[in-house]
């Protein structure tokens, strides 16, 4: 809640505040009338209507954060963000290429990790259990649009193969 009780020289009375897409949302609820402080039932009302506006703030912000979700997952370039490739150095020293996941997780509330192995899976088999594991935590349907989306963004074996060399030389 963002309803916050402020008590100075200059003002006596509720602050609400909010940020929603990066916009900053206050408004004040005075707690005073005729130079004199409200108390009791008229303190009361003044209260519920600062917790009801910060409850119509709160529905936007929500609002608004579900659809900067949405709309982040792809990069400027139409890259998936949050799934990667990479070649992982094995313990026996051999390096493998992955797609590795690190997304924050709307279904723990914590950043998660994992890799999926494209020599293993195949390029369309490990491309799809990441995709399946990004949804899943990211709370997509597979009925969605978005899923689609991600399943397209797949990289092709040349851009796989660019990368490689890419990272060959550094």
């Amino acid at each position: 809640m963002s309803v916050e009780l402020l008590d100075t020289t200059r003002f006596h009375g509720f602050r609400v505040r909010r940020q929603i897409a990066g916009k900053t949302y206050q408004e004040y609820f005075s707690l005073k009338a005729n130079g004199k402080r409200l108390r009791g039932a008229a303190r009361a009302k003044i209260k519920a209507e600062a917790e009801d506006r910060d409850a119509v703030l709160e529905k936007q912000q929500s609002k608004a954060k579900a659809l900067a979700a949405k709309t982040a997952l792809f990069d400027k370039n139409g890259k998936v963000r949050g799934i990667l490739f990479r070649m992982k150095t094995e313990k026996s020293g051999t390096r493998t290429p992955v797609f590795q996941i690190g997304i924050m997780s709307a279904k723990v509330g914590k950043i998660v990790n994992t890799t999926v192995s494209i020599n293993l899976h195949g390029l369309k088999g490990a491309w799809e259990k990441a995709v399946d594991f990004y949804i899943d935590h990211k709370k997509i349907s597979k009925r969605a649009k978005t899923f689609k989306e991600l399943l397209k963004a797949q990289p092709s074996k040349a851009q796989l193969e660019a990368m490689k060399r890419k990272r060959k030389k550094k």
